[in-house]
């Protein structure tokens, strides 16, 4: 140990699969994935080379959010088994030589924890201090014009005890006062609960949020928006003596991995989570690269959309990667459940299917950071096709009351366009196993439609196929694995105005990387910089099967993909 920290860092190393419960695998029929079901998919992981299972939350909970809405922290939700499952789960997955990692949700919790129904109770309860309570203004309106995530505002009146409470999210899910040491003990305790029965670390849900301008301002507002959602939501000043004081009291007592879902950060305050010496955490999520399809200052807010622009991707990449190059530790993903199938938000999901879905994991496992997998991605599952009352998510059915039929700032067809590229049960579709009824996912009736596509897009095809997706995903962890190049390399973009192409080199104890993408549907003529054509190169991977070793000049064909290694004298 060193200064109380375990000092392996195997996370740098590893390859993360998030796995979405309830859509990944039916072992009783109904129709909900569950905890057996993950158990009897282990050897497909495995399979596949991950190192670490992510698990979205599978505590006890009302549902009302997809489970993050907490109700026990230390009891799994019946719906996907008991604590036992999830014990032999913790215990299946180490003896494959994996590890798990939980997803912390501490933001908020339900409104039906028991803490929170005590806190409703009467002003002067014991539990009161857990949550924010605030009088009305004079005229009974909120607090202030803080706006929920989900639309709305970010208070509920509770008729009870004539107070408002605080909700960044539904107003069933309560945000904890975190200034309160009591919640914070709370919080840690549960954290070494679950780590003292072997899980290897968390996701932290929204812990950006978790410190709030207690002052409670008004945001300024130039147009009519009655809520709004800025920079009072997150990144309040305890913030990283929060994350400081549960690393010293909990994360630095474990061999654990550690990543934030750091909502409103930019690059500086990255740096302040992840930097080593601030013994924070080990990686946050950014989210600046997934709003490169997002038109900014709108009212309409990510709904709002514009084509995507791969100058804009490479740029923001660039900036993440050339900044915590030497200072913290970048996450690598374009999908998870929050986030749509990226080759049908940003790519190809028809004729190019598998070339596209091949040509953005190249981009992606080429890179400085721990890549994420989620769910699907590796046999290029894509978003699905719903009418409006088909969609479950309550994020779009709050933004569709909102800004369709309340503002009225979208059309009905703008909106239902939108939502059909970016909302998040496209992620959440049930995963496709093979072929047979409801994609092999349940012998029940599932809890959300299956993709139609499920006939032409599942495991069973993928592994049959040995130029399918899944193997393409299978050989770039395992290169990772190989060349240490990949996990420690810098990181050094090329071509940078060409709006084709995604070209980089990284560079580690004088070995060369050089990965080149095309990232559209036309052909692209890919004119290496004079210094590459120094060296002598092998192809490492390609999605079209070509060894192009010439680097005068190669025609790419569309969502084309090669990873190259500079061909050293010694190497066979």
């Amino acid at each position: 140990m060193k200064g109380g920290r375990l000092m392996s860092e195997w996370w740098k190393e590893a390859v993360i699969y998030q796995i979405y419960p309830r859509s990944f695998y039916d072992s009783n029929g109904d129709g909900f994935g569950d905890l057996q079901g993950i158990i009897q998919k282990l050897d497909y992981i495995k399979t596949l080379g991950a190192d670490v299972i992510w698990l979205s939350p599978v505590f006890d909970s009302p549902q009302d959010d997809n489970g993050y809405d907490i109700r026990d922290y230390r009891r799994i939700d019946e719906k996907f088994g008991t604590n036992e499952d999830m014990f032999q789960l913790i215990d299946e997955v180490h003896e494959r030589g994996m590890k798990i990692i939980m997803d912390l949700v501490v933001n908020h919790t339900s409104d039906e924890h028991a803490w929170f129904a005590e806190s409703r109770k009467s002003k002067d309860n014991p539990y009161r201090d857990y949550y924010f309570w605030k009088d009305p203004k004079p005229d009974g309106s909120e607090p202030n014009n803080w706006g929920s995530i989900f639309s709305g505002s970010a208070w509920t009146f509770d008729e009870q005890t004539g107070q408002y409470y605080l909700h960044y999210f539904s107003k069933k899910q309560p945000d904890l006062n975190w200034e309160n040491e009591a919640v914070r003990r709370e919080v840690y305790d549960l954290m070494r609960f679950w780590m003292d029965k072997g899980v290897d670390g968390w996701r932290m849900d929204v812990i950006g949020s978790i410190s709030k301008y207690t002052d409670f301002p008004d945001y300024e507002t130039n147009d009519n928006s009655r809520y709004i959602v800025g920079r009072y939501h997150s990144n309040g000043p305890r913030l990283h003596e929060f994350i400081q004081e549960m690393n010293r009291e909990v994360l630095s007592r474990y061999d654990c991995m550690t990543v934030g879902e750091a909502n409103g950060s930019d690059i500086e305050e990255a740096k302040k989570y992840t930097d080593p010496g601030r013994r924070e955490l080990n990686m946050i999520f950014t989210f600046e690269h997934m709003d490169i399809d997002t038109e900014s200052h709108s009212p309409n807010g990510k709904w709002q959309i514009k084509p995507f622009d791969p100058i804009a991707l490479k740029k923001t990449l660039t900036r993440w990667q050339t900044a915590l190059m030497d200072a913290g530790w970048n996450t690598l993903y374009f999908e998870n459940h929050d986030q749509p199938r990226v080759i049908s938000r940003w790519g190809n999901d028809g004729i190019f299917r598998k070339q596209c879905a091949k040509a953005f994991a190249t981009v992606l496992h080429g890179m400085k950071g721990t890549p994420f997998v989620y769910q699907g991605e590796e046999i290029g599952m894509v978003n699905g096709d719903f009418s409006l009352d088909m969609y479950d998510d309550l994020e779009i059915k709050n933004a569709y009351q909102e800004l369709v039929v309340e503002n009225q700032t979208m059309s009905e067809e703008g909106f239902l366009k939108a939502a059909a590229k970016k909302g998040r049960d496209h992620a959440r579709t049930p995963m496709q196993w093979d072929d047979k009824r409801h994609a092999g996912f349940t012998d029940g009736e599932p809890w959300l439609t299956v993709n139609p596509r499920y006939k032409e897009i599942n495991v069973k095809e993928s592994l049959a196929d040995q130029d399918s997706i899944f193997y393409y995903y299978q050989k770039l962890i395992r290169l990772r694995k190989q060349h240490k190049v990949i996990v420690y390399g810098d990181y050094r973009l090329i071509l940078e105005d060409d709006p084709q192409i995604f070209s980089y080199i990284r560079e580690y104890e004088g070995e060369k990387l050089l990965v080149v993408v095309n990232l559209s549907e036309e052909k692209a003529m890919f004119e290496a910089p004079k210094e590459l054509l120094d060296e002598r190169w092998r192809v490492l991977i390609s999605n079209y099967s070509r060894d192009l070793t010439d680097m005068s000049g190669i025609c790419l064909q569309p969502y084309e993909a090669l990873m190259y290694i500079t061909l050293k004298e010694t190497r066979s």
